[in-house]
């Protein structure tokens, strides 16, 4: 792996898509969330000036934008409201994606996690349980620490659904919640290939920044690869870890000074 610095000219030659996760990388990590009953409260981060600024300079330098996340549509609107003229979302780790006020649905989980809601409402009451993030496609729970029961919930799902359909679940731990959905099909590497589909581009038109486990699909689809935390996920070129701007920040900047 190279370093972001190093990326040139020449390796940008065939990009025209830039794809963006979101905590850690183009907005600071942290959601609070609280859920009591059936009253949820959330409080997000939203797009910094400095970020908004580079992704307009990207968008007039002809790129196309996109930024790829497990979170729910609704949530990326109102993080991203600012930058929505000129950026697509792919959200709930690629089960879709929004572009110009346009739906374009990749994955239909329905039948793979109908029932699984309600045995996890057992875990509601445990000490590390925050909440429910409102989700259509996967399910995301929020918590303290690691909860045990529910990555064992969720593999006695899978187990009973195999009988009946080709593929099970996933359950991965992000550090602050789970996402769940379904294994090998509802992925950010998916949506990313969808979108590279339906924009009528190549795989060697994107190019694609991440740092957490859930991202490992989504480089692996992607023309050139950046890891912002190379502990987890491999790439092209990675961004150092260290300073306080964030990855996204750092990468743009380069790109920028870089593509002719």
């Amino acid at each position: 792996m190279k370093p972001i610095e190093e990326i040139t000219s020449e390796d940008l030659k065939d990009t025209r898509l830039l794809v963006f996760d979101v905590d850690g990388v183009l907005v600071p990590r942290g959601t609070k969330i609280k859920q009591e009953g059936r009253t949820i409260t959330l409080e997000t981060k939203i797009i910094a000036d400095e970020q908004i600024e580079q992704l307009r300079k990207l968008k007039e330098k002809g790129f196309y934008i996109n930024i790829n996340s497990g979170r729910s549509l609704f949530m990326l609107q109102n993080m991203f409201r600012a930058v929505l003229g000129y950026a697509s979302l792919t959200y709930e780790n690629g089960s879709a994606t929004w572009n110009e006020g346009n739906i374009v649905q990749h994955v239909n989980s329905f039948k793979y996690l109908k029932g699984l809601n309600d045995k996890l409402e057992t875990v509601t009451k445990h000490p590390h349980f925050r909440g429910f993030e409102p989700k259509e496609f996967i399910i995301t729970i929020h918590c303290e620490d690691e909860i045990p029961q529910i990555p064992s919930i969720v593999q006695e799902h899978s187990n009973s659904i195999m009988d009946s359909y080709e593929h099970g679940l996933y359950c991965i731990w992000n550090g602050e919640a789970y996402d769940i959905g379904v294994k090998g099909v509802q992925t950010k590497g998916i949506g990313l290939r969808s979108l590279i589909e339906y924009l009528r581009l190549e795989k060697k038109n994107s190019l694609a920044i991440g740092d957490n486990l859930n991202d490992i699909e989504l480089l692996s689809q992607a023309g050139i690869a950046v890891t912002a935390d190379r502990s987890r996920v491999t790439g092209d070129f990675y961004v150092p870890l260290s300073g306080k701007r964030l990855p996204a920040a750092i990468m743009s900047d380069c790109i920028l000074a870089k593509k002719l």
